[in-house]
């Protein structure tokens, strides 16, 4: 018997009856839902050629959006790698058998995913030059308060992520000599990183979408340039967040295609997983002594 029929029960016929009605009726009701929206717009003229015209324009494109983009791209791609980086470091922090490395790691976690977002980007840009005496980056100000947070959120996803590999693959790897280290970094965080991809992936389009919230420090990002500038020199910002929108959303579509490419690359690949092959030979050197 499958996995999915002891845990999911496939309808009968009645039940896809049923399944396919609600199905039309969802359909319409959607359907409903968006053409009342688009009657709505209409009748306050958002869809006049004239509100639209500008984007046709490549002036448009070059002079707002694509600095936005640009601008947005940027701090997402260095508050990444930040993250991540962040993430493996305290998720191996809290998993510390010592206790002066455990607790201070789960208090800056704790204390970083309990602060807003936005508070904490308003407090580093106008907060640190207070203390330094120097002014503060608005590219900098989103990259660390975005890799604070979202680095605290990947490292409770990362030490999940540990916590649930078997056991005994660990307890095989202390058997044959190998060091906490090497059994953090070559079993546990591999499997753990492939395990919680999905939650990975989660986080790192929420933080995409949370650059936008530069816009609060004045971060030319595409917030700011392409809804903000635009809107104040074509008064269209209904038209210029909805290309917003759409532009967030290729990006972010984009970042799950490219997740989901990598995940199917490694399933499919024909060599077994690093930590299985690291295992398998140091039992064989073992039973062969």
């Amino acid at each position: 018997m499958s996995t999915d029929a002891v845990l999911y029960d496939h309808p009968g016929p009645r039940a896809r009856a049923r399944n396919r009605i609600f199905t039309v009726v969802f359909g319409i009701a959607l359907v409903a839902l968006l053409y009342w929206i688009y009657h709505r717009f209409d009748v306050k003229g958002q869809w006049a050629g004239t509100l639209w015209k500008p984007f046709t324009q490549s002036s448009t494109w070059t002079d707002y959006i694509l600095p936005g983009l640009k601008g947005t791209l940027q701090a997402a791609a260095i508050a990444m790698v930040l993250s991540l980086a962040f993430g493996i470091l305290f998720a191996v922090g809290r998993l510390s058998d010592h206790r002066w490395v455990r607790i201070p790691a789960g208090i800056v976690v704790e204390f970083f995913r309990a602060v807003p977002l936005l508070l904490m980007m308003f407090f580093i840009f106008f907060g640190i030059p207070f203390v330094t005496e120097q002014p503060m980056s608005p590219l900098w100000a989103v990259v660390i308060a975005l890799t604070l947070y979202n680095g605290s959120v990947l490292a409770e996803a990362f030490r999940a992520g540990v916590r649930s590999v078997p056991p005994g693959q660990s307890e095989a790897a202390y058997a044959i000599g190998m060091r906490k280290g090497q059994v953090m970094g070559q079993i546990l965080i591999p499997q753990a990183a492939r395990a919680m991809l999905p939650v990975i992936v989660s986080q790192l389009v929420v933080l995409v979408k949370d650059t936008a919230l530069g816009y609060i420090i004045s971060y030319n990002e595409l917030l700011q340039m392409g809804v903000n500038n635009v809107a104040a020199n074509f008064g269209n910002v209904i038209q210029a967040a909805m290309v917003a929108a759409a532009i967030y959303i290729a990006v972010n579509a984009t970042l799950t295609a490219v997740a989901g490419w990598l995940s199917k690359r490694t399933r499919r690949s024909g060599k077994a997983p690093r930590t299985t092959r690291v295992l398998a030979g140091a039992t064989d050197q073992t039973t062969g002594a």
